[in-house]
């Protein structure tokens, strides 16, 4: 077969090789990507369970079976080496993202130990072998930019978990206020009302109103389950909605009167708040019309007069 490639020159050995290599490239992708669908959908399946311990590893995604041993040993120390006012906000701020999980609170504060290590080495990294092969303020530009991700990147992603969540219970609220004065208005009791929206209307603030559910069931009263639920979302209008029941409960206001009063002016908030982003709209368009289009402008229209006076002078 040799021969018969030699016959061919140099150019058919080239070729062979890297047909040889890329249909073992695509075997060994094949093979990955049937074992990784296969991963997938038996991870899906609540009730199977796996008999070999080494496919249970498997079922494990891959990124938590590589950073999963340090994460694990780092946890030990990131109690210890944050502060402790500190570890409450961070434990304040999961339960307001919908994260419940205590492990999670530990798996953050490794990740910003983690990050504080990976400080010094990276500075250390870019001082003695610098392997972008970079120098000046690129350079400073790239070392600032690995300080803010690992100092800045674990607290601004959790912060912005606590901002989505916030703003998705923000414009739920309203409708589902609605829906609370219909179903209450038609002769359902309060609890009877929650029911129905966590039924029909899912999202965060529907399984918070299961979660007061099942604190009110599990015997805690209504007041302190509605104010654990506005701890936990920490907006105004849940707080505004919250009081607004505790006082009608402690005063045996009409549960249905405060409700229409209260949807009447989240209606009210949410039209000022479309307003004021749409007051605000132009103020943020001068940015890019500033810097991105006027050069181009200024550019499509003096300057070919610019060429003109340069050539007649």
């Amino acid at each position: 077969m040799f021969d018969i490639l030699s016959s061919f020159g140099p150019i058919a050995i080239v070729a062979a090789g890297g047909l040889a290599v890329g249909l073992a490239v695509f075997a060994v992708l094949g093979q990955l990507e049937e074992r990784a669908t296969l991963r997938s959908t038996l991870r899906s399946l609540d009730d199977y369970e796996v008999e070999n311990v080494r496919d249970q590893e498997l079922l494990v995604p891959l990124q938590e079976r590589i950073l999963g041993p340090v994460v694990e040993l780092t946890k030990k120390f990131g109690g210890r080496l944050n502060p402790p006012d500190y570890v409450e906000s961070v434990r304040r701020k999961h339960v307001r993202a919908g994260i419940s999980s205590p492990d999670k609170v530990e798996r953050f504060l490794a990740m910003r130990v983690l990050g504080f290590v990976f400080v010094p080495i990276w500075l250390l990294v870019q001082l003695i072998w610098n392997p972008l092969g970079v120098s000046g303020l690129l350079w400073w530009g790239l070392t600032a930019l690995g300080v803010m991700i690992g100092v800045l990147g674990p607290t601004s992603s959790l912060n912005k978990k606590v901002e989505t969540r916030q703003k998705a219970i923000r414009l739920t609220l309203p409708d589902v206020m609605d829906l609370l004065v219909i179903s209450v208005e038609a002769g359902l009791g309060f609890e009877q009302a929650l029911d129905r929206v966590i039924n029909n209307v899912p999202g965060e603030l529907s399984d918070e109103f299961a979660r007061v559910l099942g604190e009110s069931r599990a015997g805690s009263s209504r007041a302190d389950a509605l104010r654990a639920m506005e701890e936990r979302c920490d907006t105004p209008e849940v707080r505004s909605f919250v009081l607004a029941m505790i006082q009608a409960d402690t005063f045996g206001v009409s549960i249905g009167r405060v409700l229409r009063a209260q949807a009447d002016e989240l209606r009210i908030k949410r039209r000022q708040r479309a307003q004021e982003q749409a007051q605000k709209a132009p103020v943020k368009m001068m940015i890019p019309m500033v810097f991105c289009i006027f050069p181009a402008l200024f550019v499509v229209v003096i300057g070919p007069a610019v060429i003109n006076i340069s050539e007649a002078f």
